[in-house]
Parts: C-alpha cells; sequence; structure tokens
C-alpha cells in the first residue's frame, strides 16, 4: 500500500538558527517527509551547511525583488510533485513527531482540500501577544465550509501558511496562490475552496511552536498591508469584516489581564489596537495614497517595486 506523499515548502530570509531546528524536527516526523523544499531570498544570506545533514532538503534562489507571498510558494509548488504540500515558515518549529500526521488526518473526509495547524506562543511570548495565539487558535479542531461564513464571518476564512497544508493537485486546479500577492495568499485561497463547496480543516492536534514580539509601529506595518490585501480583493473580503472579530479579541483579552491581575496592562492593550486598526485602516485607503506614502507604511516595501501597481 502507497501512503501519499508530502513535501513541504519553506521561503527563508536570512535563517537564523531557528531554521536548523526545524529542519531537523522535519526530518524526524513519524509521517516522513519526501523532501524539503526551500525558496530562499538572496543567495549571499544564505549557508549551505544549514541542509548539509538534511536528506533530500534543497534550496532554490530568488532576489528580494521577486519574493512575493503568492508567486514564491507558487513556486515551490511547481517544484513538487506530493501528493500534499505543506508550506511552512522559517520560524515555524514543529512541537512534536507528530506535525505532519496529524496535518494529513483531516483529508480522510474527501471534502477537506486545505488543513492548517495550531500556533504556540514562544517561550519569550509576551502576555498580550500569547492570549492572542490562544484566541486565534484554540484548542478544538474544526472543519469549516461555505455555510460558516454566514455566522462565523472572517472566522470562517482563516487559515495559515505559518504551517498548511494543501492537497496539491487542488492548489494547482485552483491556479494556485494569488500573485502578485502582499498578504493574506492563505486566507484568499481558503475563500476560493469554500466557493467551490470544498472544505477548509484547523487541525488543533498539529502544532508548532509561533509567535512574534512586534513593536507598535511593526503591528502598524503588518496591518497595512492586511488592509491593502482586503482592498485588492474585495471579491473575497467585501462581505466579511473583521471589525467584528477584532473587538471581539480585544474584550477577551481585557477580560484575561483583569482575570491574572494583569489589568495595569489594559491601557497598552488599547494603544496596541489603536495602531493595528490605524494601519489596517489606511491600509484599505491605499489606492488613493500617494505611492511613496504607501512604501513607507507598508512592511513589504518591495512589493511596490516589483509589482507594477504604483504605475497602474
Amino acid at each position: 500500500m502507497r501512503y501519499p506523499s508530502v513535501d513541504v515548502i519553506i521561503p527563508t530570509y536570512k535563517p537564523d538558527h531557528t531554521f536548523s531546528v526545524i529542519l531537523r524536527r522535519l526530518s524526524e516526523q513519524k509521517y516522513p517527509v519526501s523532501n524539503i523544499l526551500i525558496i530562499n531570498t538572496e543567495e549571499k544570506y544564505w549557508d549551505p551547511e544549514v541542509i548539509r545533514d538534511i536528506p533530500r532538503a534543497e534550496v532554490f534562489h530568488i532576489s528580494k525583488e521577486q519574493f512575493d507571498h503568492g508567486a514564491t510558494r507558487n513556486m515551490g509548488a511547481g517544484f513538487s510533485t506530493a501528493d500534499y504540500i505543506v508550506f511552512m515558515t522559517q520560524d515555524a518549529i514543529p512541537k512534536d513527531k507528530n506535525l505532519i500526521r496529524k496535518l494529513l488526518e483531516p483529508f480522510a473526509d474527501p471534502l477537506v482540500k486545505v488543513s492548517y495547524a495550531r500556533q504556540l506562543p514562544r517561550k519569550d511570548c509576551k502576555i498580550i501577544e500569547g492570549f492572542s495565539r490562544s484566541f486565534n487558535y484554540p484548542a478544538e479542531s474544526i472543519v469549516k465550509t461555505e455555510e460558516d461564513i454566514t455566522t462565523q464571518g472572517i472566522k470562517a476564512l482563516f487559515c495559515s501558511d505559518v504551517c498548511a497544508c494543501y492537497e496539491r493537485e487542488f492548489h494547482k486546479s485552483m491556479g494556485g496562490f494569488e500573485e502578485p500577492c502582499i498578504f493574506n495568499e492563505d486566507m484568499i485561497f481558503a475563500a476560493k475552496t469554500l466557493k467551490k463547496g470544498y472544505s477548509v480543516a484547523y487541525a488543533a492536534d498539529a502544532r508548532v511552536i509561533h509567535s512574534h514580539n512586534y513593536t507598535t509601529m511593526q503591528q502598524f506595518h503588518r496591518n497595512f498591508d492586511n488592509g491593502v490585501s482586503q482592498a485588492m480583493h474585495p471579491e473575497v473580503f467585501a462581505k466579511v469584516s473583521p471589525e467584528g472579530e477584532g473587538f471581539h479579541m480585544v474584550m477577551d483579552t481585557a477580560a484575561y489581564l483583569n482575570s491574572i491581575g494583569r489589568s495595569y496592562m489594559i491601557p497598552q492593550l488599547i494603544w496596541q489596537t489603536a495602531f493595528k486598526y490605524a494601519g489596517f485602516s489606511m491600509g484599505k485607503l491605499y489606492d488613493i495614497l500617494p505611492s511613496g506614502m504607501v512604501r513607507k507604511l507598508s512592511m513589504n516595501k518591495d512589493f511596490w517595486s516589483y509589482s507594477n501597481i504604483e504605475d497602474e
């Protein structure tokens, strides 16, 4: 009996020691990974020793100007002939040896075409960010269909290529990810999957360690790009406003801070939320802002250079 094959695709840029840990843990998975395909940005920052002892790992180099959230991952998918492709980021560490197996389990349902993993906070994760992990990635698995958009709104479209698995032929038949794409390539693909009558699974038992301690301005830039993405794809986001879900997360976070005796952090929460919302709101208006300002406000500045969007 032939078991389905799985390739892992990881875009990298200046990977640090964490990446070596990820590669080792992927090579130790109980469900074997066929190939690890690395799409690295800027060869000058790549150390060939990183993959020397990793079986079936291969690296492909691109320039910084070529990187795109959708196109770079599509490039990796094009190198694969596996039954399933798992997209990961260079800082998502498999929690245990069951990550791949747990990502594949939801595909026992033939309607499931995408699954994504639970993200657990790193040890150095700050309190507010740590709570957001549990809010966005709860302990219970769920399978989402188009009908859930009515009740869950934007949450029904949620998916994360920090660690997500796709049926490769389906991914190919859908034209892969949007490109150019500044952000949310995973959610856009999930929305199209649901619209086709298929399902997206959140596999809570497939776990990676992943979180960021972004500064307030980094949150602004990140949410600016989120707003840009949503403005560029009204066919996906126009009817699923994220504000309601964001309000619930803020209120739940405030309640959590109060419950653990950290109510003095609530002003910090409000301050951070204000910057996130300001960035998101300005991103949605990117097309009426001066191109120089758009580039300055964006986290992915090179996107505006190669995509020719500034000239449209």
